[in-house]
């Protein structure tokens, strides 16, 4: 499988005496740098190398360089980086385990592949994993995490695989050997059908060849019919035959059931059938039953594919080929204690002259409209209610395929219900644009912030830059007071005198009301009679 280098990752070191951590931590990158080869670019800087250092490191607000939590600094520039702000410093501890899980986890956006015990495994990963899904286990001595290669393989593969670790101890050997066939560490288990027996490889392993390995044991024995796979088994009418563009009829053998103990064992079923087939196509058409050989060379030629359907999850699906009475044993929810898988094949015919030669005309009805909208190939489906053997069922498969070869059936075209898709995306698998990624960036984000002021209130300049914003700000506050107490008295005598100064006619109203009411007093005029007392000299 292509790999992508993601970002060039740098470490800066210390080769003088005064450091003695970057001489420990010597080895440990050796470790890092083999566990991430192939996945980016390894680099070291020495501290010597003054102008790539000074470049790497954090400036402080004055302007002097300094690496914050000394050296030796992990330092990661993802794809398209050109500037040293868009890069991530590692923060934790240094060791393999901590600088890898950082790596995968911040850097790669990868996901996580947890540990679990004897006691958790079944019920915490067995149990929740999609049944669609092929288990892949890891058995570990050492108990580290999963290399990047490997978590982007799981990140790669989470519509087909899903992913748990093991820690190995001795004394739970039978446990593991009874379950699994593991028999010493480290190994690497694949659980595929139910019922089929797991598919152990001991041993190291190699990034290049799990990939390779990966890629043969993604799919289960007998596929399952989804919407992520209808076209690569070919049971899409939208599309063509696996055999190619070119052939004309193909079929699609479908069991349908809900998940439980019955769908388990005619899935068995249908896997001896498949496997069957598969054996009697490498044989002689002459040695072999004439029943079988038709069914047989169709599948040698990818005319024939065998899958099962979840009929639980894709009801609609499964009610629009199986229109009976009973369907509801097979299809929908569980209704009634009993569940029936049925087998029914569907036969798909294109036609060839329609792909040729197309028209263009607009819908002039609601009966035209849906006409155009029908799938390109034709299908016809065919229940199979006789006992559960493979060679009855080989037998009416090949009865199936011969009339369907061999007769003139009518071209019967229809809207197919579409399926569903079984397992949501995961906030992991949307890139740089997802919940993960937008959480860490948030974070990173405030710890920078926290970062900067921290920085800024050991600057020896805040105290004195303070202490002028302080005074000038109180000495905008006072310039304000005092204008405002400078309006306010000059507003008062002018309120004064404009209340003071009347009119004339009102001015001459109140000199004549004054004298009318006025009573009369001694002060006012001096009677005739009146004469003055002399005083005595003594007054």
């Amino acid at each position: 499988m292509e790999r992508t280098f993601f970002i060039q990752l740098s470490i800066l070191l210390s080769v003088s005496a005064e450091s003695n951590q970057s001489a420990q931590f010597a080895n440990s990158w050796k470790r890092i740098a083999a566990l991430l080869n192939g996945v980016a670019n390894i680099g070291m800087v020495e501290l010597g190398e003054v102008q790539v250092a000074a470049y790497l490191s954090e400036r402080k607000p004055m302007g002097r360089f300094f690496f914050r939590n000394g050296l030796p600094s992990v330092v990661a520039f993802p794809s398209g980086c050109k500037t040293s702000d868009c890069l991530t410093r590692f923060e934790g501890e240094l060791s393999v385990d901590a600088v890898i899980d950082w790596f995968a986890m911040a850097v790669l956006n990868l996901p996580r592949i947890f540990y679990y015990s004897k006691e958790s495994l079944g019920p915490r990963f067995l149990a929740k994993s999609s049944p669609h899904k092929v288990k892949v286990i890891f058995f570990s001595k050492t108990g580290e995490r999963a290399t990047p290669a490997i978590r982007q393989a799981a990140r790669d593969y989470w519509n087909y695989a899903t992913f748990a670790c093991v820690l190995w101890r001795e004394e739970e050997f039978s446990v593991w050997w009874n379950t699994f066939g593991v028999e010493s560490a480290p190994a690497v288990v694949f659980l595929k059908d139910p019922g089929l027996k797991p598919l152990v490889y001991h041993g190291s392993v190699n990034d290049s060849w799990f990939l390779d390995v990966l890629e043969q044991n993604k799919q289960q024995e007998l596929p399952q019919l989804r919407s992520l796979t209808s076209e690569e088994l070919g049971c899409d009418a939208r599309g063509y035959s696996r055999a190619g563009r070119d052939t004309l009829t193909w079929y699609c053998a479908i069991l349908a059931g809900r998940l439980g103990p019955e769908l388990d064992s005619m899935r068995e079923t249908m896997r001896r059938v498949q496997e069957t087939l598969s054996k009697s196509s490498e044989l002689k058409a002459a040695s072999e039953d004439e029943h079988s050989i038709t069914a047989a060379v169709a599948l040698k030629s990818k005319r024939l594919t065998l899958s099962w359907l979840d009929g639980e999850t894709q009801k609609n699906y499964c009610f629009f080929y199986l229109n009976i009475e009973s369907s509801y044993e097979t299809c929908g929810p569980r209704r009634v204690p009993t569940d029936v898988p049925r087998l029914f094949i569907i036969r798909y015919e294109r036609n060839a002259t329609e792909d040729t030669f197309k028209v263009d005309k607009k819908a002039k009805s609601i009966w035209e409209f849906h006409q155009q909208e029908v799938d390109p190939a034709a299908q016809l489906s065919v229940t199979y209610n006789v006992s559960a053997e493979v060679s009855r069922i080989i037998q009416w498969m090949s009865n199936i395929i011969e009339d369907g070869d061999s007769r003139k059936l009518p071209f019967y075209r229809v809207k197919t219900p579409e399926l569903v898709p079984e397992d949501a995306e995961p906030f992991w698998s949307r890139g740089p644009q997802g919940l993960l990624s937008k959480s860490m960036g948030t974070k990173q984000k405030i710890q920078r912030t926290i970062i900067r002021i921290y920085d800024y209130l050991g600057d020896p300049r805040i105290g004195p830059a303070l202490l002028l914003g302080a005074l000038m700000s109180f000495g905008s506050i006072w310039l304000m007071r005092t204008q405002q107490n400078r309006s306010v008295q000059s507003s008062q005598p002018s309120q004064a005198d404009n209340g003071d100064k009347l009119k004339p006619r009102e001015r001459c109203r109140e000199r004549n009301a004054s004298k009318r009411n006025l009573p009369p007093s001694i002060t006012d005029f001096e009677p005739k009679d009146s004469y003055q007392m002399p005083l005595s000299d003594s007054d």
